[in-house]
């Protein structure tokens, strides 16, 4: 069985009846949102908020009663992926290009949990470079100021033409060789004007549910 999907099975059994829940966004979590419907579909009384269209429909194809925003004050617990998870269960996230809707879902999460399969797992973060999410408007001098970070900024493109987020922005993939204080780095990152949000997900997970291929998973905490 695929690991992304042992880790989702098993994040699933976290969530209880009458949640409010966040459903994340990316290949993993496309998994979290498969084995959520079949819950609801065996009776489980929930309603959900989604980071993203594409996991919204994913959503609702899955029967999962989707509830809008301005009807809720806080989610009980969000399931998400991520694309490196250290040590500290800091995070970079992102790859899918959803950063932004991700952080604040997270943020407003009494648990955040994160599942991953057993190759995200690092030392310390950058490996997988770092989404930024600009604004468009005088880009170039946004993504010269992240170039002074010691980083090589790549702005992501979609078929040739730049990569737009559900919020109409561009996302700039910085690649550093090893992000030793991720805390820093992000205040350092959101300094920049035109700068809207960064993948650094800092002390924000709860648990990290991880797979593994030979079928079995580890549940991290803090």
């Amino acid at each position: 069985m695929n690991p992304k999907e042992i880790a989702a099975q098993q994040a699933v059994q976290f969530i209880e009846e009458g949640m409010i829940v966040g459903l994340g966004t990316g290949s993993t979590a496309y998994w979290a949102i498969q084995q959520i419907g079949q819950r609801v579909q065996a009776g489980l009384h929930i309603r959900a908020v989604a980071s993203s269209q594409s996991s919204e429909d994913l959503a609702k194809q899955a029967g999962i009663p989707m509830v809008e925003f301005s009807e809720i004050t806080s989610i009980d617990l969000t399931i998400d992926g991520a694309d490196e998870v250290d040590d500290q269960l800091n995070l970079i996230k992102g790859g899918g290009g959803a950063l932004l809707r991700e952080k604040i879902i997270a943020f407003h999460s009494k648990r955040f949990i994160v599942i991953v399969d057993e190759s995200k797992r690092v030392e310390h973060l950058g490996r997988f470079s770092l989404p930024v999410e600009i604004v468009p408007f005088a880009s170039n001098l946004t993504i010269n100021r992240l170039t002074e970070l010691d980083c090589k900024p790549q702005l992501r493109l979609d078929n040739g033409k730049e990569f737009v987020t559900d919020n109409g922005n561009w996302i700039v993939d910085c690649k550093f060789e090893k992000i030793l204080l991720p805390q820093e780095l992000g205040a350092q990152i959101h300094s920049i004007p035109g700068v809207v949000e960064h993948g650094l997900f800092v002390q924000m997970a709860s648990s990290v549910v991880v797979g593994y291929k030979d079928g079995s998973t580890k549940i991290l905490s803090n």
